[in-house]
């Protein structure tokens, strides 16, 4: 027996409930890697233990994280929380039953037929994932997003429904009902419905916290219901919530299956052998491969289509979770993986050559779907004896082979078909190693500092921006300098002042003009040297 044959066998995980095999036998493992990492790993399964009992796992908001009691209420530690998710499950279902069968239908038309979900981060990855990937011509309805603030990005969505927006179904979600993002794209549907003579709270429902801002405004303007989305679940593990399983149940997927799949990897996963806890390998796989501080990038190449947008999912649930600048002892370690990838063999005819004979600075996932397609649609070769299928198959490995060739290392996650039960595996699988991961180097998983900074500062330039608008309108008719402006203001941060009066003037319906200034520095077209104005007041 060859060594590469004994490496294999010894990395090699396979669950046959699950249809689910792992293989890290090409991570550059080094001697006595995993036995001298034992012991973190048994303290990490006692502490993911610990949080699905119900400890405060995120000390910053004082709240527990309880996303793995979404397939399995049972274990909730309050039984509060256990029928809440059991009765929204069951709301969920009989809410999309009845939007089916026509007993929920809109204002002027005999029933809905399209859902436009307006969202952003986990409350749009998620839904966008499984309605991609587990998509078929059985679909009940079709699922279109916003999750953006992006003008453009909101016009084309509205014109793809084009004259199927009376029969479209609007879900607004957000944890928090405060998000811009999503407010934003709601006040945008609200005016596309207004704009037919459709009342838009005849065509809405919204998944959000108990009580938020989008709460009252959805019992106020009587919305046609209204889900909840619990404090315990983070936006990143939430779509087994409300959050991914109403779009799911409309577009008429099999959520009770996806939860079954979820729930047997939580089963899996809470073993405490590691050769027998997929997650666990997983994340001491990113461990070795990381240096256990973030050394390398992590690349998630899917052969397959429906898989395509995996990595942009995981690259929040990772990247939000790990990116961290301090450990849970506060001292300073700048933790998280970087992630990105889009689909094999697509990437083999992009950066596949980088990854081979560029910079090591990173680590491949390949994953896997054995079943080429639906077997009722039979197969087609394209060469005697061989099936496009078979080249996917053999790009995935030859990809693979050559990497390991150069020393580059690489995991193999491979599912035996992609259906609702083993997309929820999958992601149950990576939930979990992330939770793994980050108590093996000692960071708090669960909360985002970071991003509630990025808020903050984005609502201060928004506020500026309104100062800026009110200077210029003050003085309408002069042409004011961008030192004016900036005094005008109230700032002393004429590089955001310029950042605002540079976008307001390059959209015509703000009013804002951008004419050249005066002297020997505006004739040398520096543009800091503009001049910025609105027209006189009429």
């Amino acid at each position: 027996m060859n060594d590469g044959l004994d490496r294999f066998r010894a990395h090699l995980c396979y669950d046959e409930r699950l249809g689910f095999w792992l293989d890290t036998s090409r991570i550059r493992w080094t001697e006595g890697f995993l036995d001298a990492l034992e012991p973190r790993l048994q303290a990490a399964y006692e502490a993911m233990a610990a949080v699905e009992r119900g400890a405060i796992a995120n000390a910053d908001e004082g709240r527990m994280v309880g996303h793995y009691w979404l397939r399995a209420p049972e274990l909730a530690p309050d039984p509060a929380i256990r029928d809440a998710i059991t009765q929204t499950l069951g709301r969920v279902l009989s809410f999309a039953e009845d939007v089916h069968a026509a007993r929920i239908r809109p204002e002027r038309a005999s029933r809905f037929r399209n859902v436009l979900l307006i969202g952003i981060g986990g409350s749009a990855l998620g839904p966008e994932l499984v309605s991609a990937a587990l998509t078929s011509p059985a679909d009940r309805m079709r699922v279109w997003f916003f999750d953006n603030t992006d003008p453009d990005g909101f016009d084309r969505t509205l014109d793809a429904i084009g004259d199927a927006l009376p029969e479209t179904l609007t879900v607004v979600i957000s944890k928090s009902g405060g998000t811009k993002e999503t407010r934003n794209g709601m006040l945008e549907a609200e005016a596309a419905y207004a704009r037919l003579g459709l009342d838009f709270a005849k065509h809405a429902v919204v998944v959000t916290g108990e009580g938020s801002e989008l709460d009252k405004h959805a019992v106020a303007r009587r919305f046609l219901d209204r889900f909840p989305m619990w404090d315990w679940v983070g936006g990143r593990t939430s779509e087994l919530s409300a959050v991914g399983l109403l779009p799911a149940a409309l577009q008429g997927l099999d959520v009770a299956d996806m939860l079954r799949g979820a729930r047997a990897m939580d089963e899996v996963t809470r073993s405490r052998v590691t050769k027998k806890n997929p997650a666990a390998q997983l994340a001491a796989a990113w461990l070795a491969a990381t240096g256990g501080a973030g050394k390398k990038d992590m690349v998630l190449l899917p052969y397959k289509d429906r898989l395509e947008l995996f990595s942009r999912y995981a690259q929040q649930l990772v990247m939000e979770s790990l990116g961290k600048r301090l450990d849970r002892q506060g001292r300073e370690v700048w933790q998280g993986i970087s992630v990105y990838g889009n689909k094999g063999s697509t990437d083999q005819h992009a950066y596949v050559q980088q990854l081979r004979d560029g910079v090591d600075n990173f680590f491949v996932t390949f994953i896997e779907v054995l079943l080429d397609r639906a077997p009722q649609r039979g197969d087609r070769e394209v060469e005697p004896g061989v099936t496009s299928g078979d080249y996917l198959s053999g790009f995935l490995q030859g990809t693979r082979r050559a990497l390991d060739e150069r020393g580059r290392s690489s995991i193999t996650i491979t599912l035996e078909a992609l259906d609702a039960s083993s997309l929820g595996a999958l992601i149950a699988l990576y939930e979990r190693a992330v939770g793994i991961y980050a108590e093996l180097v000692d960071i708090n998983a669960y909360h985002q500092p970071g991003v509630e900074a990025g808020k903050k500062a984005a609502q201060a330039v928004i506020d500026l921006e309104l100062r800026v608008l009110a200077a210029l309108r003050a003085k309408a008719g002069t042409a004011l300098s961008l030192a004016d402006v900036t005094a005008a203001a109230g700032s002393d941060d004429p590089e955001t002042v310029f950042w605002i009066l540079r976008h307001l003037s390059a959209n015509p319906q703000r009013g804002v003009l951008r004419v050249r200034g005066q002297g020997a520095e505006a004739e040398a077209g520096s543009p800091l040297d503009w001049m910025w104005m609105v027209a006189a007041a009429k």
